[in-house]
């Protein structure tokens, strides 16, 4: 019975469940400040969802300085070309000097440069190195003058030499031949002796006649003798003849020898000589740009914006920077770095808008038409490389069709620039914002290879 009524008291629950809830909701009212809620809700979805939808200019914020547009004429260091002392200032900071003023004179402190008629005896020493070197290509066409004249000397007593070699030669070929002609005639007078003399012995010749053939030959004797010592003499004046050729070959060759000796060593002389010509000339050179490194001038029109190296007598080491000079005649032009992300959207010609420090604006980025205080731009040039930072480094440049920028601006303030894109709808824009790389992946890839400079 109990379990019984159990079962009909659910059922009736669950039967009259949906009763009771609709007769809830018809007869309980739902509180005022529910239903503004609601309403604001919905009004604000709806301004919400025709806002995304509203155009928006697609523009990217970047922050940079003011600079000059040519790398020649932005301010810069003048810096010292040599070790020195300052002895005078001649101009004063924020003066407009013109180009090759003289804003500053050094004084020496290398002591090789102390004289201060070095210059003088530089051009002294020089004169007489060239006075040496005149007179050792004097020596040289002396010797060459000396050269020929031996060599000419040289043929001539060769030639007379060899003249009296052919002489002696043939002295000596005649003496070989009557020798032989006064052998062969005492021969015969010795022949004839011993027939008179066996004649003499058999009675048919008389004394007188064997003394007649000794008389013959004994002259025919004397005769080889002297013949004999005309060849002797021939064949040494043949052999003095060749001794004389050779030893005026030899003499000749070494007064030759010796001339060309003493022709290559004046050369020799010469050529150091021409050395310390040209290495007194350079030095000349470099004292006379040294000394010109003295005055330190401005290198074009400009101001000198401030002395880095101050005082008299202060001693500056070769390249100190001694004061910053800003050039006068300078186109104006802002660098400013934008993220890795905005970069590949931007293209040389696009406008921009800049708001400069000092210069009150009112600005709305997306609208830009609706926006005052700032001034037109456009993209000079985008570097090819980050700037070691993680951003890229746009130069812009002022556009001609806007307005001019403001007259008293100065290099190096501050400034805000907004690059314009396209118009798209807002939506667009923020998914382009929350689905870009983050700008700090780039600083990583460059610091990945310390070795490596920054921008390479």
């Amino acid at each position: 019975m109990r379990a019984l009524f159990r079962w009909r008291k659910d059922r009736f629950v669950t039967v009259r469940a949906p009763e009771v809830g609709y007769a809830l909701a018809h007869t309980v009212e739902v509180p005022f400040w529910v239903r503004r809620g609601l309403q604001v809700l919905g009004i604000l979805a709806l301004i919400v969802g025709v806002f995304l939808f509203l155009p928006w200019t697609q523009n990217i914020a970047a922050t940079g300085r003011v600079t000059a547009l040519s790398p020649a004429v932005r301010p810069q260091t003048l810096h010292a070309f040599i070790p020195g002392r300052i002895q005078r200032w001649l101009v004063q900071e924020g003066q407009a000097v013109r180009q090759g003023d003289t804003l500053l004179l050094l004084g020496e402190i290398k002591d090789y440069y102390l004289d201060p008629q070095i210059l003088q005896r530089m051009r002294q020493q020089l004169a007489a190195k060239e006075e040496a070197a005149q007179a050792q290509r004097r020596k040289i066409q002396a010797l060459i003058l000396q050269l020929q004249a031996l060599r000419t000397a040289r043929e001539a007593a060769l030639a007379r030499a060899q003249n009296a070699l052919l002489q002696a030669q043939l002295r000596f070929e005649a003496d070989s031949a009557a020798w032989l002609a006064a052998e062969v005639e005492y021969q015969l007078a010795q022949n004839q002796y011993v027939r008179q003399e066996s004649l003499f012995v058999q009675g048919l010749r008389s004394l007188t006649e064997l003394q007649n053939r000794q008389m013959k030959l004994q002259e025919a004797q004397a005769k080889l003798v002297a013949q004999r010592n005309r060849y002797e003499a021939a064949r040494a004046e043949v052999a003095n003849a060749r001794l004389q050729l050779t030893a005026l070959e030899a003499d000749y060759a070494e007064k030759i020898a010796k001339a060309e000796s003493d022709l290559r060593s004046t050369e020799a002389y010469l050529y150091d000589l021409e050395a310390a010509i040209a290495k007194l000339r350079n030095e000349l050179a470099n004292v006379q740009v040294r000394q010109s490194f003295y005055a330190v001038v401005a290198p074009q029109d400009g101001y000198l914006v401030r002395a880095l190296k101050t005082g008299i007598g202060e001693v500056i080491k070769e390249g100190e920077p001694l004061a910053v000079f800003m050039p006068k005649n300078y186109r104006l032009a802002a660098e400013v770095y934008v993220r890795p992300l905005d970069v590949a959207l931007l293209r040389p010609g696009a406008p921009v808008r800049l708001q400069f420090d000092g210069w009150p604006a009112f600005i709305f980025s997306g609208w830009p038409r609706v926006s005052f205080g700032t001034f037109g731009g456009r993209v000079y040039a985008i570097d090819y490389v980050e700037a070691g930072t993680g951003y890229f480094r746009v130069l812009i440049e002022p556009d001609p069709a806007a307005e001019p920028w403001p007259a008293l601006l100065r290099l190096g303030g501050g400034v805000r620039a907004w690059f314009l894109l396209n118009d798209v709808p807002v939506w667009y824009e923020i998914w382009r914002q929350l689905n870009g790389f983050p700008p700090d992946l780039i600083p990583q890839f460059y610091q990945s290879d310390p070795g490596k400079p920054k921008g390479v």
